[in-house]
């Protein structure tokens, strides 16, 4: 298990940890054009990629787990999700510095201005308590509402979604591809709930009916 997680660790942080290499060789002048023709678009692009992924992979989860049967896959869960956030917050993180170059009076008007940064602003800010509230202490405090509160990840998806569909301007290919996945998912999720629901009502009649006394027999019979 041990083994396992030190895999994922090293998967999830794989592409940070590439994207920062090919930036300090950028900043070193070693090789100016290990970022591409447009550095800034590459770094906000592959951050937000990945989170995006990572998101996605978190919701596949469950899905995995109850196709193979394997629980253990439950265990790297809020891992990944954690990962997305990471992942999404050096993405803002980048925007913020790079695009805006630190003016934090420009924020807001290009929240409010721009759609898809608006989407992306909502996306990372519903994830902020996801990320705070991941720990096993807050799962205790929380009870029930941890799970309610956590399902925020399927709206947080389909806005990550969004974000990136309206900045692609021509090849909506990729965008399309990850729009689809998320279809899947949330119609795995949709039919599972539908099912639970039928064998709730289901249980519920077998009760009502085997509650039920039937006729008094005559005597003798």
């Amino acid at each position: 298990m041990i083994a396992a997680k030190v895999l994922v660790h090293v998967l999830a942080l794989a592409p940070l940890v590439w994207l920062a290499w090919r930036t300090w060789q950028v900043l070193g002048g070693a090789d100016i054009d290990a970022l591409g023709a447009d550095p800034i678009v590459t770094i906000e692009h592959e951050t937000g990629i990945g989170a995006l992924r990572l998101l996605l992979i978190t919701l596949a989860i469950t899905p995995l787990r109850q196709l193979t049967g394997a629980a253990v896959l439950l265990r790297f869960r809020r891992m990944l999700g954690l990962y997305a956030f990471v992942y999404a917050s050096v993405h803002f993180a980048a925007w913020l510095s790079l695009d805006l170059v630190g003016d934090v009076a420009q924020i807001a008007t290009e929240i409010a201005r721009r759609p898809f940064i608006t989407v992306g602003f909502l996306a990372w800010l519903l994830l902020v308590p996801l990320a705070v509230t991941s720990t096993r202490g807050w799962m205790r405090r929380l009870g029930r509402n941890w799970g309610r509160l956590h399902r925020l990840i399927y709206p947080i998806a389909a806005l990550a979604v969004l974000h990136f569909w309206w900045i692609v301007k021509s090849d909506w290919r990729e965008p399309a591809l990850y729009a689809a996945l998320l279809a899947v998912l949330l119609a795995w999720r949709g039919g599972k709930a539908l099912q639970r629901r039928r064998a709730a009502r289901m249980s519920a009649r077998t009760a009502a009916h085997g509650g039920r006394r039937g006729p008094t027999p005559p005597a003798g019979a």
